[in-house]
């Protein structure tokens, strides 16, 4: 029977979809961090109280990669050349959401209006992230091999999630509403669907890695049509709901140090 955790294992007990699921994680959270570095050194003087939470969120997402990495060094594995269509990240650049790299490559201060841009993004990628984080904590949290790393992301991705609906929610309450309200449901629609792209291109490299049959991937690219009909009918507003969270200034101190692999 085909499931979640059944897909997973067997993904992660195969060395070359084991390499290729950890290098596909490591390159997305490592443009993460390099996207928010810049961010931060580029915030306009009126929001420069957030820089140090911008930065936080940008170091966590470099100690994702390096856990990654530290995942296939464990298993005496080497990272892989990452295929252009399993690039989220790139993708939705490429598709205009969030701020450019070519603007985040320039020395020119940003305007509160990208800050905003940038949360929203933010907001919507994080619920995805956190979403996926818990779906494998749920199955592998007392892994002996992926257990810690996959606690320690989980718990980084709620707490960005969180970050993101406080701040998005200060620039609602100074007049912002309206234009985050806007952006978030233009990341949300365009994310669902780079979402589904990507999940099917990811499918079919495991596919070839593992030896799937015709019927089997046939199955699997059915259920992502069906996560992408739901999404596009109305799952997509769950990414857009803003709401003050539990965790107050999640980002707010220092980064936690990534866990050791013996």
């Amino acid at each position: 029977m085909l499931s979640a955790k059944s897909l997973f294992q067997e993904i992660l007990a195969n060395d070359e979809s084991f390499a290729l699921f950890c290098s596909i994680a490591a390159s997305g959270e490592s443009q993460g961090g390099w996207e928010n570095a810049r961010i931060a050194a580029l915030v306009p003087e009126s929001e420069r109280g957030l820089a140090p939470k911008i930065t936080r969120h940008g170091a966590d997402e470099d100690k994702h990669g390096r856990i990654f990495n530290a995942l296939m060094k464990k298993r005496g594995l080497d990272p892989v050349p990452v295929p252009p269509e399993t690039d989220y990240t790139m993708l939705l650049e490429k598709n205009g959401i969030g701020l450019a790299h070519e603007q985040l490559g320039r020395d020119e201060r940003l305007a509160v209006q990208d800050i905003v841009t940038y949360l929203s993004h933010s907001r919507v990628t994080e619920q995805r992230a956190s979403e996926q984080m818990d779906l494998l904590r749920k199955h592998f949290a007392d892994d002996p091999d992926i257990g810690r790393a996959v606690k320690q992301i989980s718990d980084d991705e709620d707490n960005h999630l969180a970050y993101c609906h406080e701040e998005l929610l200060h620039f609602a309450y100074a007049g912002h509403g309206r234009a985050i309200q806007r952006t978030l449901r233009e990341c949300a629609l365009a994310e669902i669907r780079i979402y589904r792209d990507v999940s099917l291109a990811v499918m079919a490299n495991m596919g070839r890695i593992l030896g799937w049959s015709k019927a089997k991937s046939a199955v699997l690219a059915a259920g992502i049509h069906a996560v992408y009909a739901y999404e596009r009918l109305g799952g997509w507003r769950r990414m857009v709901s803003l709401k003050m969270p539990e965790r107050r200034d999640a980002l707010g101190g220092p980064a936690s140090a990534a866990p050791e692999f013996a």
